[in-house]
């Protein structure tokens, strides 16, 4: 597994994430996903960036807290090698949801990565059942790296 984690500069104002933890979660979300060979691209940014990717790429030009980019469909796709795509977080969101929900910052930041991996695997949530079926293997995967790092 190689994971390819892309930070905010330094000095960005951004609140500091445990790289180290979410590169240890990463990996231990891929193997229980079957995915331990696999390679997976994670980027952190800020609200500004991610409203930017969010309207480029959705139409939707507000700030998400997670968008998560296929490599396994699409054009370039028998291009991908064992790349599954990009997850990108957006921290200033995560931290507010954080707060929020009365939880640490790490923890909802490897909730995303595990929202976002899931989508990058073809998971969804538009319809009830399939919303049902993505919070279900959420639950599974934080259960199974949330000791880990």
């Amino acid at each position: 597994m190689t994971l390819r984690l892309v930070g905010p500069p330094r000095g960005g104002g951004l609140p500091a994430i445990d790289t180290g933890r979410l590169r240890t979660r990463a990996r231990g979300i891929l193997r229980a996903l079957g995915h331990a060979r696999s390679e997976l691209s994670v980027a952190l940014v800020d609200d500004a960036e991610m409203r930017e990717l969010n309207g480029v790429w959705r139409g939707k030009p507000r700030a998400t807290d997670v968008l998560a980019f296929s490599m396994l469909e699409g054009e370039g796709a028998e291009h991908r090698g064992r790349l599954l795509g990009d997850v990108v977080i957006s921290v200033e969101t995560a931290r507010r949801q954080a707060r929020a929900r009365h939880r640490a910052l790490d923890e909802e930041v490897t909730r995303l990565l595990i929202h976002g991996t899931l989508h990058l695997l073809g998971f969804d949530h538009v319809r009830a059942a399939d919303a049902r079926a993505m919070r279900t293997e959420e639950r599974r995967l934080f259960s199974a790296v949330r000791d880990d790092g």
